[in-house]
């Protein structure tokens, strides 16, 4: 190789280092607490009905020393929400309580639904983040077990949100009839969706339905359509957590949706029916990746209006 071909080369390569450690710096340093409301609309309401404002909160991954996170989701009170729709990984560290009771607190009275995520049963561990190019995560052998109990004492005691794991519940909200109906983490086949026929069968008909889930794996939005909801959420992808600039699709989801519908309101159709899916990027990420690249951590504000 010639010297004026060495230096190319070595300029390139200088180049690549220095755009990498910047990607890195960004992503780790700054883009993770870049923290985001997603504004969308949607007609979905019966005609005459009051707009509903729906804070879709999602993948907080708390951990208690996080207070730039705890403070900006506290503050979501002031866009004043008329419900709350929470899918899960909550938890992302042994003590998360502590920081998830600051962030929340301000949220207590609004009416609200909730399902977990695997990690608010279990702790997060480091993985190569190279393995998600090759499916879905994988159970781990060995994990901490984390205290679920007294995550669902809070959300269901103090914070007034309703539980719908594997099951469904009634409430009103702005004179709107509302049932939501949900299941345990599809990612690790907890989702029971034989029970949701008979759950939803013994409420009051609703003016509006609403299927919530933690991973949006297919076979449970298809069933969700099936049993009559008007809207779909759920979150778990993170939109992907390091995404290319620009590009509509993620690169990884860790499930089986499509990976342009990772992040983000689109829509899921199923049997001729198709209906408002929205995809959380979430709030966090595992204390073991702490990075976001083109993706912000989010939340998103749904305003359901009539039809």
């Amino acid at each position: 190789m010639t010297a004026s071909l060495t230096k190319v080369a070595l300029a390139a390569v200088a180049a690549a280092g220095a755009t990498g450690a910047g990607a890195a710096v960004w992503g780790i340093g700054i883009e993770r607490y870049l923290f985001t409301v997603r504004y969308h609309a949607l007609r979905i309401l019966p005609p005459n009905a009051e707009a509903i404002r729906v804070l879709h909160l999602s993948d907080a991954h708390m951990a208690p020393w996080q207070r730039r996170k705890q403070g900006w989701i506290a503050a979501l009170a002031d866009l004043r929400p008329d419900l709350i729709i929470n899918t899960g990984d909550n938890i992302g560290h042994r003590d998360a309580l502590v920081g998830l009771r600051e962030a929340y607190a301000p949220l207590a009275g609004i009416p609200g639904v909730f399902v977990h995520g695997s990690n608010d049963f279990q702790g997060p561990s480091f993985r190569n983040p190279l393995r998600y190019f090759s499916g879905p995560s994988q159970r781990r052998p060995e994990v901490e077990e984390m205290d679920v109990e007294s995550l669902d004492a809070y959300l269901s005691d103090e914070l007034g949100w309703a539980p719908i794991d594997n099951a469904a519940t009634s409430l009103e909200v702005r004179g709107t009839r509302i049932t939501a109906f949900g299941v345990n983490d599809a990612h690790r086949d907890w989702d029971d969706l034989s029970v949701l026929p008979d759950a939803i069968g013994g409420l009051d008909e609703p003016d509006l339905t609403l299927g919530v889930t933690h991973a949006p794996y297919r076979r449970v939005l298809d069933a969700f359509v099936d049993l009559g909801a008007d809207a779909l959420f759920a979150g778990h992808t993170h939109g992907g957590q390091v995404r290319i600039p620009g590009s509509p699709e993620a690169l990884v989801a860790n499930c089986d949706i499509p990976l342009d519908q990772a992040r983000g309101l689109s829509e899921w159709t199923h049997a001729d029916t198709t209906v408002p899916l929205n995809v959380s990027a979430g709030l966090g990420h595992s204390i073991f990746a702490p990075v976001r690249f083109a993706c912000r951590p989010e939340v998103s504000l749904l305003t359901l209006l009539p039809r």
